[in-house]
C-alpha cells in the first residue's frame, strides 16, 4: 500500500510537470495532448480506486467492529478537510483568473466577421447547387416522357437549353448510355460511384460540391430518370457544373482564414483547459494523497490498540498465548507490557487448572472403566432420586435404553418402560423408608422377553458435593436356578434310592400271595384277592416309572456331540407316530448341521411332540406344526400347537421339576429337555401363541468347519 501511494505521487508530479511544460510548447502540446489526457485520467482513476479501496476496508472493519476503525475514519476526515478547504479556495481563484485572462487575449469581432464571411460563401454555393438540382429534375422529367431511342439527341438539346457544362445518362448500374458536354467538358465523363447509384435507385437526389483537382470546384447533381416503360429499369442523369473561379477563390480564402483562426482559438481553449486540468490534477492529487496518508498514519497509530483489543478478545475466549511486541516506551508500550504479563499469569493458572481437570478426568475414566466391567448393575441417584449415572450392565439386565431412565425419577420410568414399574416401586419405597441404613431385597423382574431374579442393594452416599443414593443389583437367576436344580437333583437321588429298593419285594410278595391263596379261597374272595394284587402290581409299576424319571433327571446327561442333521432327526421321530394327520412340517432345506447327540435330541423332539399331543386332547381341529429355520449362526426348531395354552401360574415355572399341567405327568419332562438343550449350548423358550396354543422354540448353534459356533 505504501509503495503504491509513493508511485502514484511520483507519477502525478511528473504529469503535472509535463502539462505545465506543454502550455509553453505548441508543438509538444499538439503532439502529446491525447497521451497526457489519457495518462492523467488513468492516474486519477488509480488514485480514486486506491482511496475507494481504503474506504471499503474501513467500512468492512467498522461492520466487523474492529477496534480503532472509528479513530482512523476521524483522522482521515480531519486531514481531508485540512487539505480540501484551502485547496478549494486557491483552485477557484486560479480557474477564474485563467478564464478571464486567456479570453482577453482574443478579439471576439474577428471571430464573428470570419464566420459571417464563411457563411456568405456557403450560402452562394448552396444557392447554385439548388438551381442545378432544379435543372436536373426538369431534364429528368423530360427524358422520362420521351422514348428511350431519342434520349441521346434530347440530352444534348436539354444541356444547351439549361446551360449546363456536362450532362451524362447512365443505367442504374452505372453503364454509360449518352454523354453531352460543351467545349470545356472533358472527353470522358466522371461516373458516379456505387453509393451514389444506390441512393438514386432509392429515388433520392444526390447533390454535392466536389474538388476536381486542377479543374477546381464542381457542383455534381445525380437524379433518377423514371421511364414510363415497364420493361426497362430507371436511368440515372448526372449534371456537372463548375463553380466560378472568383467565387471559388474567395470562398477558399475565407475558409482558410477561418480555419487558421479556429486553430488559434483551439490553442486558446487548449491552454485554458490545460491550465485548468493542471490545477485540477494538483488539487485532486493533493486531496487523495492527504486521505491516503491519513489512512496509513491512522492505521499505524491504531495498530497497538487493535492488537491489545484482539488479545483481550482472545483472552476472553480462553486463548492466553497472545503476546505482543513492545515497540515503544510510551504509555502504549507500558500497557502492552502489562497485558503480556497478565496473559502469562493467566496461562499458568489455566495450565494448573487443566492438569487438575485431566487428573479428575483420568480418575473418572478409571471409575467408568471399573463400572463398565462390573457384573453388577449400578445406578447413582441425586438427592431428588433422579438418575445421575447408570452403567451398561444395569441397562443390559433391565433390558432398557439409557434415555428411559437418565435424569428421571423412578415413578417416571414406567411411562416409557412398563416393565420397570415393580422395580421402580421397590426402589422408591426402600429409599424413602431406609434413609440412613443400607438395605437389601430379592425380587423377580419380568422384562419383555425374560424373567430374572434380582438381588437389589441400596445405600445413601455421604453428604457432600456428590451426595445422593446408590443402587447395586445382580442377576442371580442362574444362581437360583442352579441351587434349585441341585436341590431337586438331591431329592431325586434320595427318592430313587429310598423308593426303588422296596418296590420289587412288594411286587413279588403280592404276586406270591395271589399264587398261593387264590386256589384255596372261594370264587368271590379269590376275585377280590386277584384285583387287590393287580392294583398293587400296577401301582408299583407306576412308582417304578416315577423313580426312573427322577433318576434320569438327577443324572447329568452325558452328550456325545457330533454333526447332526436336525431335519433327519425330525423325520426319524415322526416315523414312530405313523401317518398322524394332525402333524404338519415346514422344514428348511438345506439346513446347516448342528453339534449334538442324536439320541438325546430324539428324546427332546419326542417329549415336545408328546406334550403337544396331550395338549390337544379335547381340541376338535387339532394341529401340530414343526418348523426349522436357519438364523444368525443358529438353527431354530419350533413345535407349535393350537391347544388351550399356558396359564399364568404355570408359565413362570415350566422348566422346574414337578411343574406340569397334566393329571398323570411327573413334571420332569421339560426339566430334562432343558438340561439336554443347555448341554448342547442351546437355548429353549416356551410361550403362548398370539391366537391359541403354545410354541416351543429351541436354538442350537450351527457347525462351521467342524467347529460349533
Amino acid at each position: 500500500m505504501k509503495l503504491l501511494i509513493l508511485i502514484s505521487f511520483v507519477v502525478g508530479a511528473g504529469l503535472v510537470y509535463l502539462l505545465s511544460s506543454a502550455s509553453a510548447n505548441t508543438d509538444f502540446f499538439a503532439l502529446h495532448l491525447t497521451w497526457l489526457l489519457v495518462a492523467t485520467g488513468v492516474l486519477i482513476a488509480t488514485m480514486v480506486g486506491l482511496v475507494g479501496y481504503q474506504i471499503w476496508q474501513l467500512r468492512r472493519k467498522m461492520q466487523a467492529g474492529v477496534f480503532g476503525t472509528k479513530l482512523t475514519v476521524r483522522l482521515m476526515v480531519i486531514f481531508g478537510l485540512m487539505a480540501f478547504v484551502p485547496g478549494a479556495v486557491v483552485y477557484a481563484v486560479s480557474v477564474q483568473f485563467l478564464s478571464k485572462s486567456i479570453a482577453s487575449w482574443f478579439d471576439v469581432r474577428v471571430d464573428t466577421a470570419l464566420g459571417s464571411g464563411l457563411n456568405l460563401g456557403q450560402a452562394v454555393l448552396d444557392n447554385s447547387q439548388r438551381e442545378l438540382v432544379k435543372k436536373a429534375e426538369s431534364m429528368a422529367q423530360t427524358l422520362a416522357e420521351a422514348p428511350a431511342a431519342n434520349h441521346a439527341t434530347l440530352l444534348n438539346s436539354l444541356r444547351e437549353q439549361y446551360g449546363v457544362q456536362e450532362a451524362t445518362l447512365f443505367t442504374d448500374r452505372g453503364k454509360l448510355i449518352s454523354f453531352s458536354g460543351n467545349e470545356r467538358a472533358g472527353l470522358s465523363p466522371a461516373a458516379p460511384d456505387s453509393s451514389i447509384l444506390q441512393r438514386t435507385r432509392q429515388q433520392q437526389v444526390y447533390a454535392h460540391i466536389e474538388n476536381m483537382g486542377d479543374k477546381g470546384l464542381y457542383l455534381r447533381v445525380v437524379v433518377p430518370v423514371n421511364l414510363l416503360s415497364f420493361t426497362e429499369s430507371i436511368r440515372v442523369l448526372q449534371l456537372l457544373q463548375p463553380v466560378p473561379q472568383k467565387l471559388a477563390d474567395d470562398a477558399e480564402a475565407v475558409r482558410v482564414a477561418y480555419q487558421d483562426y479556429q486553430e488559434l482559438s483551439l490553442s486558446r481553449l487548449g491552454l485554458q483547459r490545460l491550465y485548468g486540468l493542471t490545477l485540477t490534477l494538483a488539487m485532486v492529487l493533493a486531496l487523495l494523497m492527504t486521505v491516503a496518508l491519513a489512512f496509513l498514519i491512522s492505521e499505524q497509530m491504531a495498530a497497538p490498540l487493535r492488537a491489545l483489543a484482539k488479545g483481550t478478545r482472545a483472552v476472553a475466549q480462553g486463548d492466553f498465548s497472545q503476546v505482543h511486541p513492545v515497540n515503544s516506551r510510551d504509555e502504549l508500550g507500558m500497557l502492552t507490557q502489562s497485558f503480556n504479563r497478565m496473559t502469562r499469569q493467566l496461562a499458568d493458572a489455566r495450565q494448573a487448572t487443566a492438569d487438575s481437570h485431566a487428573q479428575i478426568e483420568k480418575s473418572f475414566a478409571y471409575l467408568e472403566t471399573i463400572l463398565a466391567n462390573l457384573t453388577s448393575g449400578v445406578i447413582a441417584f441425586d438427592e431428588q432420586l433422579r438418575v445421575r449415572s447408570i452403567n451398561p450392565v444395569a441397562l443390559q439386565i433391565l433390558e432398557v435404553e439409557e434415555k428411559v431412565m437418565r435424569g428421571l425419577q423412578p415413578y417416571q420410568w414406567a411411562n416409557q418402560a412398563p416393565q420397570l414399574a415393580d422395580f421402580a416401586h421397590l426402589i422408591s419405597d426402600y429409599f424413602q423408608t431406609q434413609l440412613v441404613q443400607d438395605w437389601q431385597q430379592q425380587m423377580t423382574y419380568r422384562s419383555q422377553h425374560n424373567k430374572r431374579v434380582l438381588l437389589v442393594r441400596g445405600t445413601r452416599l455421604p453428604t457432600g458435593i456428590d451426595s445422593g443414593f446408590l443402587l447395586v443389583f445382580d442377576d442371580i437367576t442362574h444362581l437360583v436356578r442352579a441351587q434349585r436344580d441341585a436341590a431337586w437333583g438331591e431329592v431325586a437321588r434320595r427318592l430313587a434310592h429310598e423308593i426303588k429298593n422296596p418296590l420289587t419285594p412288594i411286587q413279588l410278595s403280592a404276586e406270591r400271595i395271589e399264587h398261593k391263596f387264590a386256589s384255596k379261597l372261594a370264587t368271590a374272595d379269590a376275585e377280590v384277592l386277584r384285583r387287590s394284587t393287580q392294583t398293587i402290581v400296577t401301582q408299583v409299576s407306576v412308582m417304578k416309572e416315577m423313580v426312573n424319571a427322577f433318576a434320569e433327571y438327577a443324572k447329568a446327561p452325558s452328550a456325545q456331540l457330533q454333526p447332526v442333521n436336525l431335519n433327519a432327526l425330525v423325520h426319524e421321530v415322526l416315523a414312530l407316530y405313523g401317518h398322524d394327520e394332525r402333524i404338519s412340517l415346514d422344514l428348511t432345506e438345506p439346513l446347516p448341521m448342528v453339534m449334538g447327540d442324536a439320541k438325546l435330541l430324539r428324546q427332546v423332539i419326542h417329549n415336545l411332540l408328546q406334550n403337544a399331543q396331550d395338549a390337544l386332547t379335547d381340541i376338535a381341529q387339532a394341529n401340530i406344526e414343526i418348523v426349522t429355520r436357519a438364523a444368525e449362526q443358529t438353527v431354530q426348531l419350533m413345535v407349535m400347537d393350537n391347544g388351550a395354552g399356558l396359564s399364568e401360574e404355570v408359565k413362570d415355572r415350566l422348566f422346574e421339576p414337578y411343574a406340569t399341567t397334566k393329571s398323570k405327568g411327573t413334571g420332569l419332562g421339560l426339566a430334562i429337555v432343558k438340561k439336554i438343550i443347555e448341554e448342547h449350548q442351546g437355548v429353549i423358550r416356551m410361550e403362548n401363541r398370539e391366537q391359541n396354543g403354545v410354541v416351543v422354540c429351541i436354538r442350537l448353534p450351527v457347525v462351521t468347519d467342524g467347529v460349533q459356533l
